[in-house]
């Protein structure tokens, strides 16, 4: 897994950008943090996407209910794409505020190279969008939410705005198409209607929703986990996998755990200690060192 040539004039803004525009279907396994990213990456996956869910279990050891400060969120974000080549996409939840707020976390994740950022329209603290208690602000401070971001960005911090909206929740369909419409309208470059409960909603998101639409997969969550090449038919150009990696690497952990504390052979769970090293990099970090003669004795 030797380093790959990057191109530094291309953003991954652009990449995310170019990868839209070129592929007909991008299916997107999220990480928590930047060990799983550079796996997600080293699996040839063309982006990931920074799960709030999954960041939130992993960094504080709490769930996805708004307890993760925007700094916390930052500090994650910037770890992540200082350790992959690939496009990176934040889960900005509600933007952590008003629309001076949203201003700040879209121009934060910009500048720390992030690809794209979420923001969504639930109220504060926010939940994860296939648990119970969730609720959205009125329209307008909705609305509001994606016209800071989008004005950041014409300000000068290129990034992909996924704009999602809730409110199938609470209000029904109508109401999250109508804001999902609005959001297009207002700039934002990949719409996520989040929660369609069956096969029917989700086809009526893709032919009422214009632009881009992302489905959701939560496996075992509301939404049907629909074969890739479906989503692809029914209208959807990405698909985010928020728990798949987080939920396997957490099975593959406690069933160790539990061999371990009987003392029983876990080999057949383990990676073998030599890919272990080269997926973490230490083989790249020998052989780009081996060109300095003080850094050999390191």
């Amino acid at each position: 897994m030797s380093q790959k040539k990057i191109n530094l004039k291309e953003s991954q803004t652009d990449r995310l950008r170019s990868l839209l525009n070129n592929k007909e279907f991008i299916p997107i396994p999220s990480c928590f943090d930047a060990l799983s990213a550079k796996l997600i990456q080293q699996a040839n996956f063309d982006v990931t996407f920074m799960s709030g869910f999954a960041a939130s279990a992993s960094r504080i050891g709490s769930p996805d209910l708004g307890l993760m400060t925007f700094s916390e969120v930052f500090d994650q974000a910037n770890n992540i794409c200082n350790a992959i080549d690939i496009p990176m996409i934040v889960d900005g939840d509600t933007g952590y505020g008003n629309a001076m707020n949203v201003r700040r976390t879209l121009k934060e994740c910009s500048k720390a190279g992030c690809a794209g950022i979420l923001i969504e329209d639930q109220l504060a603290p926010k939940r994860c969008g296939h648990t119970p208690g969730k609720d959205v602000v009125e329209r307008e401070e909705a609305f509001d939410r994606i016209r800071a971001a989008n004005d950041m960005r014409n300000e000068g911090y290129d990034i992909l705005i996924m704009a999602r909206t809730d409110a199938n929740h609470t209000h029904g369909l109508s109401e999250a198409i109508a804001r999902a419409q609005k959001f297009y309208e207002l700039g934002a470059d990949i719409l996520f209607v989040e929660a369609p409960k069956d096969k029917e909603e989700m086809t009526t998101i893709c032919k009422e929703v214009p632009g881009y639409k992302i489905a959701n997969i939560v496996e075992g969550g509301i939404t049907p986990n629909l074969p890739m090449k479906e989503l692809t038919e029914i209208g959807y150009k990405l698909a985010v996998y928020p728990l798949t990696v987080m939920s396997a690497a957490m099975k593959a952990m406690t069933s160790s755990l539990n061999l371990l504390f009987k003392d029983e052979d876990r080999s057949d769970l383990l990676l073998n200690f030599k890919d272990l090293r080269q997926r973490v990099g230490f083989d790249d970090y020998y052989e780009i060192s081996s060109k300095y003669e003080t850094s050999k004795r390191s």
